[in-house]
């Protein structure tokens, strides 16, 4: 048997797999009205903020892009595990990074009503500053030890 993928996944991997600068307004396809967007910075309640949100972040960066790993899912929930590629101007002179991370969603009629991101905010960050970035990885590597 088949297996059927919640409409709403879908949705939001299409949009995820194309989201750039010129096409913001995609993500109203995807988020409820009353969305909580949370990730290791931030926590965002309503598409309007949501949107006010991505509107800086696009502007802010050269690049991203999502790659969709895998993913789990039921009726009403999925995890996803993706890979992001970006560059930032401030960020290792805005060279091409990769950041791993997962997705939680939850869905209400049809749309993302909760989004959680899980990665690793000094990886993100702190690691593509030349001073900063030397030192945890030197303490990243002898944690390993």
């Amino acid at each position: 048997m088949d297996a059927v993928i919640n409409p709403a996944l879908i949705k939001f991997f299409n949009v995820y797999g194309q989201l750039g600068k010129d096409n913001l307004s995609q993500l109203s396809d995807v988020y409820h009205h009353l969305v909580i967007f949370e990730d290791p910075a931030h926590k965002i309640e309503g598409f309007s903020a949501l949107e006010a949100y991505f509107f800086n972040l696009y502007q802010n960066i050269n690049s991203c892009r999502f790659v969709i790993n895998s993913y789990v899912e039921d009726e009403h929930e999925a995890f996803v595990q993706w890979t992001m590629h970006f560059s930032h101007p401030r960020l290792q002179n805005g060279k091409e990074r990769s950041l791993e991370g997962c997705t939680q969603l939850k869905f209400e009629q049809d749309k993302v009503i909760y989004h959680r991101d899980y990665f690793d905010m000094g990886e993100m960050i702190y690691e593509g500053l030349p001073m900063f970035g030397r030192i945890i990885r030197h303490i990243k590597s002898r944690l390993g030890r």
